[in-house]
């Protein structure tokens, strides 16, 4: 069978998360929702999602096929209901198309949110959908605990270093190459998961659960509380709580970053802090690209959503709810604005535009850092995004 993550409604939510990727790329517990989906299916899968991102997130269609919706995580029940899904038949909930087997001729269907009434099937079972920004730290602890057993079950870890203390130890799974030596690692409330090559410091604080993918580094005495994910090759110190990076992005140095999503190639420099928390202890409000204006998000913590390629200065301060666009340069004192549209350069003193041609020239040094290629691909998407985000910056 070939099976297809589509897009929908939630790939809006999701700005400026999404700007870069199809939803089913975004990383929630150790995987991301793709990775997820490969692992209960035992099958590879392609994406259906915007057009100017098709380029890099390719569409393969074969005469049959079943759709999953991206935004959708995988349970043990639901990909049975799905996998016995007829063709021409939808799997919904609500009004949430979950998935769809469909021949070809038909696949965009779900996109326009076609359903023949009697190819309607309603799945009664639970699942977890991030369909908000804020949906990736809420369920991360969820997420992790699951991912933990589905990649760990029947497995045995590598052995912990005598220097390491411990509280939890049945909990911990060291993957082959991860170093650990002269830290606390606690994981009586969660498990921690340490992957190939990546590496704990002298001296660091963990109480999990934790998930570090491959080649993550915490830097010497830095302190983590869970629910927490770094993506691979991410590099971290400092104090961190319920944080998920993507992948390949920085928060080296000492200062505080809590209830936040970091995407891609992100860096924040260093003794940058957060507001994860109003001093009233109300409600935060965050920035939505639906309405263009602030929305309840109904959390009491909430801190900050970074789009790919954007980077902060020292002593940067963010405040409660801050959201920052993708390839953005923030930097000066004070607090900026809690909504930072992609390719804004500045801070409180106010923003001006960040040229494209500027972007490109840092994209490519910081991904040669990581022997990645900065594609022409990649340089597409980016310009799309530069231009379909100018309305944002018209009053600087």
């Amino acid at each position: 069978m070939n099976y297809i993550l589509f897009d929908d409604k939630a790939w809006d939510e999701l700005l400026p998360l999404s700007f870069t990727r199809p939803v089913a790329e975004m990383r929630v517990g150790i995987l991301t929702i793709r990775e997820k989906w490969e692992k209960y299916l035992q099958a590879g899968l392609s994406f259906l999602t915007k057009d100017y991102l098709s380029q890099k997130y390719v569409l393969e269609v074969s005469p049959n096929n079943i759709l999953i919706n991206g935004s959708v995580l995988p349970n043990a029940d639901l990909k049975d209901v799905i996998q016995k899904l007829q063709v021409g038949e939808y799997l919904v909930s609500d009004d949430i198309i979950l998935a769809a087997h469909l021949p070809s001729a038909d696949i965009n269907l779900v996109l326009k949110e076609e359903i023949r009434s009697q190819k309607r099937l309603v799945y009664s079972g639970q699942f977890t959908r991030i369909f908000k920004s804020y949906d990736i730290f809420t369920s991360n602890d969820k997420e992790l605990k699951a991912d933990f057993d589905l990649l760990t079950k029947g497995r045995k870890s590598q052995v912990i270093s005598d220097t390491v203390q411990v509280l939890g130890k049945e909990n911990i799974f060291l993957e082959e190459g991860a170093r650990v030596e002269f830290a606390c690692l606690n994981a009586q409330d969660g498990p921690i998961y340490i992957d190939k090559d990546a590496e704990i410091m002298e001296g660091c604080l963990v109480r999990g659960p934790l998930a570090m993918c491959e080649h993550a580094v915490l830097k010497m005495g830095a302190k983590v509380y869970g629910a927490t994910t770094l993506g691979p090759y991410c590099k971290c110190g400092g104090e961190l709580n319920n944080v998920v990076l993507f992948g390949y992005s920085n928060k080296a140095h000492d200062g505080f970053l809590g209830n936040a999503v970091l995407g891609e190639w992100c860096n924040i420099g260093a003794d940058t802090n957060n507001s994860n928390l109003k001093n009233n202890y109300s409600d935060v409000k965050l920035w939505s690209y639906i309405s263009e204006r602030f929305e309840p998000t109904g959390l009491q913590f909430c801190g900050t959503i970074m789009g790919d390629h954007s980077k902060c200065g020292i002593n940067t301060m963010l405040n409660t709810g801050t959201v920052i666009g993708v390839c953005c340069n923030v930097y000066g004192a004070g607090f900026p604005r809690n909504f930072i549209p992609s390719f804004a350069m500045g801070g409180n003193h106010g923003f001006r535009e960040y040229r494209l041609n500027a972007s490109f020239d840092v994209a490519k040094l910081v991904m040669q850092r990581r022997s990645i290629e900065f594609s022409d691909v990649d340089k597409d998407i980016i310009s799309h995004i530069f231009e379909s985000t100018k309305k944002y910056r018209e009053s600087f």
